[in-house]
C-alpha cells in the first residue's frame, strides 16, 4: 500500500485526511503474530489517559486505547473494531515503563505517529562493543524470517513432512553480486529534517539490490529494525485466500537458525525486545526491537556478522550463512489453526454490520466480479482453510497450499521487493557493516523485476514524476491520465462500473446506523495529484465544524452524531475517498435528507472549485499548508520502532532524501487538478453504503433512497444481511446538480488560530543566563508553582524538546460524579453534550494543532488544552467559558433553548446505545469485566446505566436537561479540589495567568477535606478456606475458590474465554521490591504462556499472561485465553496445568538467564523521554497518583522508575545505568539471589493452597447448559447479585501508597 494513507478520523468529530504514515501499532494493520500485547502494568486510576498525543497538529487519533475503549485495525484504511481488554491494552499507547501510575508496556509498541529523524554527531554513535553487539542483536531480529530457500511444508496427501532442499533462489539467472559494491544513495547531509531531529542518516542499495534507510542515533534506549515486503492479500492466489498472511505466521513458527517455537521470541525477549508484523492489502511488515544491553559476547551469535541470520531465511539465501525456514506438518497445522482463530475474521464485520468496512466491501464486490479482481483474493477465516473432522486440516479439494506457499515466497521474497529501516546507537558506518553483513545475503530479484513502488516504476520508466517531463498528460477528452490508476492489476479494474453508482443497505448486528460514501478515485500518490494533493483541502472541507458546514447543521436539526472525511481505501492501483456520517433514530428516518444536504455540499465545493480559480479554495490550499510545513519543521523524533515500520513502506514511494518529508511536502495548489480530483465524486462513481437496524420497517422503506426492490442476501463468510440496488437517473441528476442549495450552508472563514509566534521561552534572554549546557533537563522535575488547600499546580518549562508547545492538564476532584448510577450517567450525557458543543467553538483551533478534551471520570473531570503554545491560553479560556455559559443555558430548559434539547436527547440515545451495545463484547472482555466488578468497590454495573436512562424507572423518573446541568455544576464548581500542571513552552509567569483563569471560573467556593476525597478500593479474593466459611460447603472447583460464570450474549458467538486471576498483594504491602519481582515474572511469563497455550496447545488466537493493576491498591497476576474450540472449564484446567509448568521452568533456568531478563525490564523502565508527549504522560500520571491520599502522600514521587530499577540492578561491571551506582546498596547482589526471591514471591502468591485466585469463565451459547447446571453451586458467581452478595464478606486492601 502507498505511503500515504488517510484515514478518516473515528472521533465525533470530523477529520481531514491526517493519518500520513502507517506503524507497527497503525490502523491498517490485519492481523500480526502475537496476539495481543505483552504484560503490562495498568494505570493507578480507571480511565487515566496518561499518554493522550495532543501535540500533533491536524492529527486525530484514531483509536482510544484504554479502560473497555476499542483498538481499532482498519483494514486499507476503513476502522474494524475489535476489543482488547483494558487491562491488556491500557498501556498500548506508552513506550514508558512505571509502576501504579504508568503503564509499562514490556515488548509493545506505541500507537504514536511515526516521527522522522534528525541530526547528530556520527562519531558519538558508535565504536563501543557494547553498542556493536546490540546493533548486531537488531540486525539478527531484523533477518528472522527472510532467507535462504530451504522450507519445510506440510504434504497434503498424508500430512507427513516433505523438505523442499532445492535452493529456490540464486537460479533464475540472478546476477551474481559477491564483487558488486554497496551504493549510498543519500548520506546525512542530503536528508530534509525537522528541527528537533537529532538522529543521522544514510540510505543504500546493497549490491543484491535491497534498498536500506540507516539511523543513528548515539541516545536511543531501543534499537529497532522493520522490513517491508510489497506483497499481501492482494498476491493471494484466486483459490488461497489468505496464504499471505498464512505466510507471515509461518517466519515466526521457527527458522534453522531459531528452530524451536518461541525461540526467536524467547531470543529477543532477553535483550529486552519484542517482535511483530501485519498483512495488508498489498504489504507484510515485519518489526522488531531490543534495548541496547551488554550481556556479554554469548547475545550475538557466531554468525551474526557473517550471513543471513534468520528475515534473510525467508527472502531465500544468496550467500553463506543463510538460515533455512523449519516449517513442518505440526507448525503449518498450527499456523493454520492461529488464522482461523483470529477475532476480526470471524466476527467483527458482522458485529458492526459490515457497514463500508473494508472487508465487507470487498467481499461482497469480489463476489459480484465476475472477472479477476484485486478484490477477489480478501483474507477469510473460512472456506479453504477448514479444520475437518478429528482435527486434521483439508486444503481446498485435497490439495495442500505447499506449493502456492513456495510459490509465494519465490516470486515475493527476494531482496528487490523489500525494503529496511534500521535504527541504532552505533554511527552510520557500523549500522552500514551490519547491514551488508547480514542482508547482503539476501537472493537476488530476478532480471528485470521491477518493485510495485513510485520510485522503481519511475526509474524504470514507466511514470513520469513532476519535474521529470510531461508526466501531466490528458486524453483525447482533455481529461487527466492518471498515471497510476489501474495500472498495476490492469486490465482488472477492483471498482468499474458495475460496482458503483449503488446503494447498498446492511443490517448491523449491533445497534449503530451509519452512511458512507465511497467514490473511486486516483491512488493519492499518483504523479498528477502528488505535488498539489487536492484531497486535503476537499476533506478539510467536506469534514469542516464550522457554523455554516454541513456538519454544523447536520448536527443542529439531530440527524448524526459525527461526520468524517478521509481515505476509505488506498492502494498502488485505485483509492476510494469516503464521507462517514453516523445518523442518529432521527437520521435514519430523515436520511433522504441527510444524503441530500451532503450533495449540496459537495456542490457548493464544486462551485467553489470551478468558478473561483484563485480564490477561497487556493486560501485554504495555502493555510493547510502552512500548518503542514509548520508541524514537519517541529516534528519530534518518535518510537524508533514505528519509525521503522513506517520508513520501511515509504522507501517504495519516496526518494531516500525525502523520506521524511514524505507526503509533509505541498506544493502549490493547482485548480485543473483540483476540479479533475472533485469530478470523480459524483453518485455514478459513488457506492453508498447504508447501514441500520431497522432497514426492514415498512416506514423506512419508503424512503426516497432504498433498496426496497431488491432481495435480501446473506453475505457468504461475515453472515451480515444486505441487499443493493442502482442509482436511478433521476436521483443521480438531483444529487449532482441540486435546485437549491440550503441557505444555512457556506464555506467557512480563514483560520485565526494558525500560529504565528512560533519562539521558545526558553530562549528568553532571562531563561537563556541560566542555562547550563552540562544539565540534562529530562531529569529536572517539575517544581511546585502554587501549594493551597484549593489547588496544587506544577511547573516546567521546556528546555529539552525545543518545541513552540504547551500542556495545561487539570483535575477537578468530586465526590459527586460517582456516588450513584445517576450522577455518573448524568455526568456522562454533560460532557458529551459540551463535546458536541464546543466543535463550532474551537474546531478552527484543533486544525491549527490545539486541541482540547473534557473527561469525566469517576472521580473527577479532567481537562486537558494542548498545541502551539501562542494560542493555548485564549483556548483554555474559551473552553472553561463556554463550560459555565453552558450549564447556565441548559439549567433554562428544553423551552428556552431547543437547539441544546436535541444536543442533549442525542447524547442519551448515543450513551444508552453504546452501554447497551457492551453485550457484544468478545467474551474474554466480558470475562475481564466481571472481574473488575468482582474485585473494585465501589462499582455500578452497566445494567444500572441503562436502568437509569430506559424502562419504568426511566420512564417514572426521566433525565433532564436540567437535571444534567444542576448535577455538572455541582460536581464542576462545587467544592472540590484541584491539581494541575503547566509544562512546556511556559514559563511561570503564563503558568500564573493559568491559574488564575482556573480559579475564576472552578475554585470558589471552599475545597474538600481529607476524608471528602473519593477513594476506590481493591477487594482481596477469599481463599480456599474463607470461601468454604462464606458458602458452607466445599465450592464446586477443586481448584479455584470462586468462579464466576456467563454466557455471551450473542447467538453467533462461536468463542469461549477464560481469565484465571491470582491476587498477589496491595501494592502498600508489596512495596518497590514485591511490584518489581511481580512486574519481573509477568515479564517472564508472557512468552512461556504463549508458546504453550496458543502455539502448542492452540487453544485459542488470543493467549496473554500479565500483571493487572487494580483499582484502589490491589494487584494481580492473569492469564486470559479465549478459544472456539475448548470450554472454559478446560480452558481453566490448562492455565492452571501452565501455572505449574512455568515454576518448573523459572527453577530450571539459569542465573545467568535471570540476570539478562531483569536487566531488560530495567532497560525499558529506563527510557528516557523522546518527545514531549511523552514526558507531559510521565509527570501527568504521577501527580494524578498522589490525589486519592491524605495529605502525608502527597508530593509526587518523579523518580519512581528509577527506584524500581534499582531493585532490578545487580552486580555487574558491564551496569553503566548510573542507577544505584554503589553495589552495597543493592537489594541483590547476585542473580542468584534474584532468582531465590522470585521463586519464593511465585510460590507464595500463586502455589499455595491458600492462594487467592478466581476465574472468570464466558462460555459461548451453544454452551449455556453447563453454565445452567452451575447455578447455585458453592463457589459459582452467576450474576450480579451473586457478585453483591459474596462482595459483602470481602475484606479491602489497604490504600496506602509504597512510596
Amino acid at each position: 500500500m502507498g505511503p500515504t494513507t488517510h484515514a478518516a478520523a473515528t472521533t465525533t468529530t470530523s477529520s481531514s485526511y491526517t493519518s500520513y504514515t502507517s506503524h507497527p501499532s497503525d490502523h491498517r494493520r490485519l492481523g500480526g503474530h502475537e496476539s495481543l500485547p505483552p504484560p503490562i502494568v495498568t494505570s493507578i486510576d480507571r480511565g487515566l489517559d496518561d499518554d493522550i498525543d495532543d501535540v500533533y497538529p491536524m492529527t486525530r487519533s484514531t483509536s482510544s486505547i484504554g479502560g473497555f475503549s476499542r483498538l481499532l485495525f482498519i483494514v486499507a484504511g476503513s476502522a474494524r473494531a475489535f476489543h482488547p481488554p483494558s487491562d491488556l491494552l491500557v498501556a498500548a499507547t506508552r513506550r514508558r515503563r512505571s509502576f501504579g501510575s504508568a503503564s509499562i508496556p514490556r515488548r509493545t509498541i506505541p500507537p504514536t505517529p511515526p516521527s522522522n529523524g534528525g541530526e547528530g554527531d556520527d562519531g558519538s554513535g558508535g565504536g563501543s562493543d557494547r553498542r556493536r553487539r546490540a546493533v548486531a542483536v537488531v540486525a539478527t531480529a531484523a533477518t528472522a524470517g527472510l532467507g535462504e530457500g530451504h522450507i519445510v511444508v506440510v504434504d497434503g496427501g498424508g500430512g507427513g513432512v516433505d523438505v523442499e532442499n532445492a535452493r529456490l533462489g540464486g537460479t533464475d539467472g540472478s546476477s551474481d553480486t559477491t564483487n558488486a559494491a554497496t551504493t549510498i544513495l543519500a548520506d546525512d547531509d542530503a536528508f530534509v529534517k525537522s528541527l528537533p531531529d537529532g538522529r543521522r542518516y544514510r540510505a543504500l542499495a546493497l549490491p543484491n539490490g535491497l534498498i536500506a534507510l540507516l539511523a543513528s542515533d548515539p541516545n536511543a534506549d531501543v534499537e529497532a529494525a522493520s522490513v517491508h515486503v510489497r506483497a499481501g492479500h492482494f498476491d493471494d492466489p484466486i483459490h488461497r485466500p489468505g496464504l499471505a498472511h498464512f505466510h507471515e505466521h509461518m517466519l515466526f513458527l521457527g527458522t534453522e537458525k531459531y528452530p524451536n517455537e518461541n525461540e526467536y521470541e524467547d531470543y529477543l525477549g532477553r535483550n529486552g525486545g519484542m517482535s511483530n508484523a501485519y498483512t495488508d492489502m498489498e504489504d507484510t511488515n515485519y518489526y522488531f526491537n531490543v534495548s541496547p544491553l551488554d550481556h556479554g559476547d554469548d547475545v550475538v551469535d557466531d554468525d551474526v556478522d557473517g550471513g543471513v541470520a534468520a528475515v534473510g531465511e525467508g527472502a531465500g539465501g544468496g550467500g553463506g550463512g543463510g538460515g533455512r525456514s523449519i516449517h513442518g506438518a505440526v507448525g503449518c497445522a498450527r499456523s493454520i489453526r492461529s488464522i482461523l482463530h483470529f477475532p476480526p475474521l470471524r466476527r467483527v464485520d458482522a458485529r458492526e454490520g459490515t457497514q463500508g468496512r473494508s472487508f465487507g466491501i470487498f467481499e461482497r464486490s469480489g463476489a459480484a466480479i465476475t472477472r479477476p479482481s484485486p478484490t477477489a483474493a480478501i483474507p477469510t477465516s473460512s472456506g479453504r482453510w477448514a479444520r475437518g473432522r478429528g482435527g486434521s486440516y483439508s486444503f481446498g479439494g485435497g490439495t495442500s497450499p505447499r506449493d502456492d506457499l513456495v510459490k509465494f515466497w519465490t516470486e515475493k521474497y527476494h531482496a528487490g521487493n523489500i525494503r529496511l529501516c534500521v535504527v541504532g546507537r552505533a554511527s552510520l558506518d557500523d549500522l552500514q557493516r551490519t547491514v551488508e553483513g547480514t542482508f547482503g545475503a539476501v537472493r537476488p530479484p530476478p532480471p528485470d523485476f521491477v518493485a510495485n513502488g513510485i520510485v522503481d516504476r519511475a526509474n524504470a520508466g514507466m511514470l513520469l514524476l513532476p519535474g521529470e517531463g510531461e508526466y501531466r498528460v490528458r486524453d483525447d477528452g482533455g481529461d487527466f491520465v492518471f498515471q497510476t490508476e489501474h495500472s498495476t492489476y490492469s486490465p482488472n479494474v477492483a471498482f468499474g462500473r458495475e460496482e458503483l453508482g449503488l446503494v447498498r443497505e446492511v443490517i448491523p448486528l449491533v445497534e449503530s446506523r451509519t452512511i458512507k460514501i465511497f467514490s473511486a478515485c486516483p491512488p493519492l500518490d499518483d504523479p498528477v495529484l502528488r505535488e498539489s494533493r487536492p484531497f486535503r483541502v476537499l476533506s478539510h472541507l467536506v469534514g469542516h465544524e464550522s457554523p455554516g458546514s454541513l456538519h454544523h447543521l447536520l448536527m443542529e436539526e439531530g440527524w448524526i452524531n459525527s461526520l468524517s472525511s478521509g481515505t476509505g481505501v488506498s492502494t498502488t492501483d485505485f483509492c476510494l475517498s469516503n464521507i462517514a456520517i453516523t445518523l442518529t433514530p432521527r437520521g435514519m428516518r430523515d436520511r433522504d435528507k441527510v444524503l441530500a444536504k451532503t450533495w449540496q455540499w459537495l456542490a457548493l465545493i464544486k462551485d467553489a472549485v470551478m468558478n473561483d480559480p484563485h480564490g477561497v479554495i487556493e486560501q485554504y490550499h495555502n493555510e493547510l499548508r502552512t500548518l503542514t510545513e509548520t508541524s514537519f519543521k517541529f516534528r519530534e523524533m518518535g518510537d524508533p520502532t514505528d519509525f521503522c515500520s513506517a520508513a520501511a513502506e515509504r522507501l517504495f514511494d519516496y526518494e531516500p532524501s525525502k523520506i521524511l518529508l514524505a507526503s509533509a511536502e505541498v506544493g502549490d495548489y493547482d485548480v485543473d487538478v483540483a476540479r479533475a480530483f472533485l469530478e470523480r465524486l459524483t453518485p455514478e462513481n459513488s457506492l453508498v453504503v447504508i447501514t441500520g437496524p431497522e432497514l426492514e420497517d415498512e416506514e423506512i422503506e419508503k424512503s426516497e433512497v432504498s433498496a426496497r426492490d431488491a432481495e435480501w442476501q446473506m453475505e457468504e463468510r461475515y453472515g451480515a444481511r444486505y441487499r443493493q440496488i442502482r442509482i436511478s437517473d433521476e436521483l443521480a441528476e438531483a444529487w449532482n446538480h441540486p435546485t437549491e442549495i440550503d441557505s444555512r450552508l457556506c464555506l467557512p472563514g480563514l483560520n485565526e488560530f494558525i500560529p504565528k509566534d512560533l519562539s521558545l521561552r526558553c530562549d528568553d534572554a532571562e531563561h537563556q543566563a541560566t542555562f547550563d549546557p552540562n544539565v540534562d533537563y529530562r531529569k529536572e522535575h517539575p517544581k511546585l508553582l502554587i501549594d493551597t488547600p484549593k489547588l496544587r499546580m506544577w511547573h516546567k518549562m521546556d528546555r529539552t524538546f525545543r518545541v513552540p508547545k504547551m500542556s495545561i492538564r487539570l483535575q477537578l476532584t468530586s465526590p459527586n460524579i460517582y456516588r450513584s448510577p445517576r450522577a455518573i450517567t448524568l455526568n456522562r450525557l454533560f460532557q458529551k453534550v459540551l463535546t458536541d458543543d464546543l466543535n463550532s467553538y474551537v474546531y478552527d483551533a484543533s486544525v491549527a494543532g490545539c486541541s482540547y478534551s473534557v473527561d469525566c471520570v469517576p472521580s473527577a473531570y479532567r481537562l486537558a488544552v494542548s498545541g502551539y503554545s501562542e494560542k493555548i491560553p485564549h483556548l483554555l479560556d474559551v473552553v472553561t467559558s463556554r463550560i459555565a455559559s453552558l450549564i447556565g443555558e441548559m439549567k433554562e430548559g428544553d423551552e428556552a433553548h431547543p437547539a441544546l434539547a436535541e444536543l442533549f436527547h442525542k447524547a442519551k440515545e448515543n450513551l444508552l446505545r453504546q452501554t447497551k451495545n457492551y453485550i457484544y463484547d468478545s467474551p474474554y472482555e466480558t470475562g475481564s469485566y466481571n472481574l473488575r466488578v468482582l474485585s473494585e468497590t465501589p462499582v455500578w454495573h452497566i445494567d444500572d446505566y441503562v436502568r437509569e436512562m430506559e424502562g419504568p424507572d426511566a420512564e417514572a423518573e426521566p433525565l433532564t436537561m436540567k437535571e444534567c446541568a444542576e448535577v455538572a455544576e455541582q460536581c464542576l464548581f462545587g467544592r472540590m479540589k484541584a491539581v494541575s500542571l503547566c509544562i512546556g513552552n511556559i514559563d511561570e509567569k503564563g503558568s500564573h495567568e493559568v491559574e488564575e483563569v482556573i480559579s475564576n471560573h472552578f475554585l470558589k467556593k471552599r475545597p474538600l477535606i481529607d476524608g471528602e476525597t473519593p477513594r476506590f478500593r481493591s477487594l482481596r479474593m477469599p481463599n480456599k478456606a474463607e470461601a468454604i466459611k462464606i458458602f458452607g460447603a466445599p465450592t464446586e472447583s477443586s481448584e479455584l475458590p470462586i468462579v464466576y460464570e456467563a454466557v455471551a450474549y450473542s447467538e453467533d458467538e462461536k468463542n469461549n474465554s477464560v481469565e484465571v486471576m491470582m491476587q498477589t498483594a496491595s501494592s502498600y504491602e508489596l512495596g518497590f521490591e514485591g511490584l518489581a519481582i511481580q512486574e519481573l515474572i509477568g515479564s517472564m511469563a508472557y512468552n512461556s504462556a504463549f508458546n504453550q497455550l496458543r502455539t502448542k496447545e492452540q487453544l485459542g488466537y488470543i493467549v496473554s499472561a500479565f500483571v493487572k493493576k487494580i483499582t484502589g491498591g490491589g494487584n494481580a497476576f492473569c492469564i486470559v485465553v479465549q478459544s472456539s474450540s475448548t470450554l472454559p472449564p478446560a480452558l481453566e484446567e490448562r492455565c492452571l496445568r501452565w501455572v505449574e509448568q512455568f515454576r518448573q521452568e523459572l527453577d530450571e533456568m539459569p542465573d545467568e538467564r535471570f540476570a539478562m531478563e531483569a536487566a531488560a525490564v530495567k532497560a525499558n523502565l529506563l527510557e528516557k523521554d523522546i518527545k514531549l508527549s511523552e514526558e507531559i504522560s510521565s509527570v501527568w500520571g504521577e501527580i494524578l497518583s498522589t490525589v486519592p491520599h491524605s495529605e502525608h502522600f502527597k508530593n509526587p514521587v518523579f523518580d519512581r522508575v528509577e527506584k524500581f530499577a534499582a531493585v532490578l540492578t545487580l552486580d555487574d561491571a558491564n551496569d553503566d545505568s548510573g542507577v544505584d551506582g554503589g553495589s552495597d546498596t543493592r537489594l541483590y547482589k547476585s542473580a542468584a539471589e534474584l532468582k531465590k526471591r522470585v521463586l519464593q514471591f511465585y510460590d507464595e502468591y500463586f502455589m499455595s493452597p491458600d492462594r487467592r485466585a478466581v476465574s472468570s469463565r464466558v462460555y459461548n451459547p451453544k454452551a449455556r447448559a453447563l453454565f445452567d447446571k452451575n447455578i447455585g453451586k458453592p463457589g459459582v458467581i452467576s450474576s450480579y447479585d451473586d457478585a453483591r452478595k459474596l462482595k459483602q464478606h470481602l475484606t479491602s486492601y489497604p490504600t496506602a501508597p509504597y512510596w
